[in-house]
């Protein structure tokens, strides 16, 4: 039984030389990892970001941690993102490989690619969208068009409580969808419920603690796992937009452009087999990301935003006086009018602050070896933007810890934007989608508001602002109560 005892605790000392792992010289400090599972049994994966925090209070701004025994760099508070992510974007604007998402992407579309693929589909999708209405009227009305919708169904409420879950993301998985395919879904189209529902259940997988079990032990990726499902969503979702793109090649007219998609074909057209990254297999994945981009972060703010409205009703009051003055007999809302609505543009600045929706981005990587504050960075590193450290970073906010518009208005009531504010990431690699995701904000927020009174349900408890962790942070289930504004309340 000795021997026995010996021999076992001896192949344990065996094995863990064997895979131990060592930080590089001059490499960040953090916890000592553990042989093949790095620090994964360290963290608590449901609560990832608290975690990390801690981490951050003990190690510094800048510190690694080990996904199984690839290194990965996060980076806390303003000052470090700022160097990585601006001054240093070059350095930082790779993609790391061999992760979960990669493999959903199949390294494909344009969010979590690199290198001369991703310049130029990132180029492609900025003029595009730009032609396309990006910050200009057409886009406004693409947008009031889909929030008739979004009223319509609240006014039949009205009087009562609602289940606005899936509400926003029907709303903004449409706009989207007129840019991308031209086509708009009514709320109950099964082609809109699924995409819907496989974009959720899917952010929700991806940076959760499935993800990061998946890629830490790359020996269980084939095992019937939770994680597996992300895989069945996205194929269901990636099949949905083969079918479009189909449709597309049938029913297009070359250089006459309906819709991204059909520029994304006349872009295959005249580029021809000169081996350029643009082929119809990558357009499918690039609208899929799209879509992920488009839909859930946009919408799980705008859940945010009523969460707190509701139950913040001060502030839902003095938005609704700013929105009544400014509008007066005007129809409708514009995207200019954002420029005189100072309290309004601070709620919804703030609503994006605490609501910290892609708390830790999409992970960068080293595209060469490089400095950052000290420390030795190897190529390759995987970078871990923790955007939840800045947006509430005690030295920049005069609130960080509180849901309270007076951290964008001056002593004046004048919005202002401080640095800090980088809800879609910085540098290179900020989101495309920012102008759109802005305008949505605004646009929705203000219609309803000017329309609508949004009160917490009695029977509802008291509100939980816990976020629920994924790719994307979103609000636990709540009810919306809704009610129709009065004669009273409407006018300057």
């Amino acid at each position: 039984m000795l021997g026995s005892l010996i021999l076992l605790w001896t192949s344990f000392c065996i094995l863990f030389v064997l895979f131990r792992i060592q930080r590089p010289k001059n490499f960040p400090p953090g916890p000592q990892p553990i042989p093949i599972f790095g620090n994964l049994l360290q963290l608590n994966l449901g609560k990832l970001v608290r975690d990390l925090k801690k981490l951050s209070e003990r190690y510094g701004k800048v510190y690694s941690i080990y996904l199984g025994r690839k290194p990965a760099v996060v980076l806390n508070g303003l000052q470090a993102m700022k160097e990585a992510l601006v001054t240093q974007s070059v350095e930082f604007a790779g993609r790391p490989k061999g992760l979960m998402i990669n493999h959903l992407l199949q390294n494909k579309g344009v969010a979590l690619t690199d290198g001369p693929m991703w310049k130029a589909h990132r180029r492609f999708a900025l003029t595009t969208l730009r032609n396309f209405g990006m910050g200009k009227q057409s886009m406004e009305e693409r947008i009031l068009g889909e929030i008739s919708y979004i009223a319509s169904h609240l006014e039949k409420n009205a009087g009562n409580a609602t289940d606005p879950q899936t509400l926003f993301h029907k709303a903004t998985f449409n706009i989207i969808c007129t840019v991308l395919v031209g086509t708009r879904f009514k709320h109950e189209d099964e082609f809109l419920q699924l995409n819907i529902r496989c974009i959720r259940e899917t952010t929700k997988t991806i940076n959760g603690p499935w993800a990061m079990i998946y890629d830490t032990l790359p020996l269980i990726r084939n095992l019937p796992l939770p994680f597996q499902k992300a895989f069945q969503n996205m194929n269901m979702i990636r099949k949905s937009l083969a079918d479009q793109v189909s449709q597309h090649k049938e029913s297009r007219v070359p250089g006459e452009p309906r819709d991204l998609t059909d520029c994304y074909l006349d872009e295959m057209e005249k580029r021809g087999d000169d081996g350029s990254s643009f082929s119809e297999n990558q357009l499918v994945f690039y609208l899929l990301d799209l879509f992920f981009a488009g839909t859930d972060t946009t919408s799980n703010t705008l859940l945010t935003a009523f969460l707190y409205l509701m139950t913040h009703p001060d502030v839902q009051e003095r938005c609704q006086k700013e929105i009544d003055k400014v509008l007066g007999e005007k129809m409708q809302v514009s995207f200019v009018d954002r420029h005189r609505m100072p309290y309004t543009q601070a709620v919804i600045h703030e609503v994006q602050r605490v609501a910290d929706t892609v708390p830790l981005a999409a992970f960068h990587a080293t595209t060469k070896d490089t400095r950052l504050m000290g420390y030795d960075i190897p190529k390759g590193t995987i970078i871990i933007p923790n955007l939840s450290s800045v947006l509430s970073e005690e030295t920049q906010w005069k609130f960080p810890h509180e849901f309270n518009p007076s951290n964008f208005l001056n002593d004046e009531g004048e919005f202002v934007k401080p640095e800090a504010f980088m809800p879609f990431s910085a540098g290179s690699r900020v989101c495309l989608g920012e102008g759109l995701a802005r305008m949505e904000l605004f646009l929705i927020l203000v219609t309803l508001l000017r329309r609508f009174k949004f009160i917490w349900p009695e029977d509802a408890g008291v509100p939980d602002y816990t976020p629920v962790f994924g790719l994307t942070h979103s609000p636990k289930h709540y009810r919306l109560g809704v009610r129709l504004r009065g004669s009273g309340d409407l006018g300057p």
